[in-house]
């Protein structure tokens, strides 16, 4: 049986990126946004290594307290303005909150 944590984890994995620019900007708008509002990141980074369908491209995992601490914070205006850096075509990603499970 899955017992979950309060804990929740924001994943966004990265499928390409066509401006540079545009994400460093949003990263840089990003950070400060999801760390005000509660998260802590636990990884930025490409992908040590890729199986199956994984995309050699950046992944970010943010732990939150909770699923509602993390959706208020990718719906803060803080972090909206993050994303309006990034336009419309600039990134492609999806991007999770997931609970977490104990042990």
């Amino acid at each position: 049986m899955v017992v979950f944590t309060s804990e929740a984890y924001w994943v966004s994995c990265y499928h390409s990126i066509s401006d540079p620019a545009a994400r460093a900007e949003y990263a840089k708008l990003a950070g400060p946004a999801l760390r005000a509002a509660g998260g802590r990141y636990l990884a930025v980074a490409n992908p040590a290594k890729v199986y199956e369908a994984g995309i050699d491209l950046p992944v970010v995992v943010i732990e939150f307290d909770s699923v509602a601490q993390a959706i208020a914070a990718h719906d803060s205006p803080a972090y909206q303005a993050a994303l309006a850096a990034l336009g419309n075509t600039s990134v492609v990603r999806d991007m999770r909150i997931v609970e977490g499970v104990d042990g």
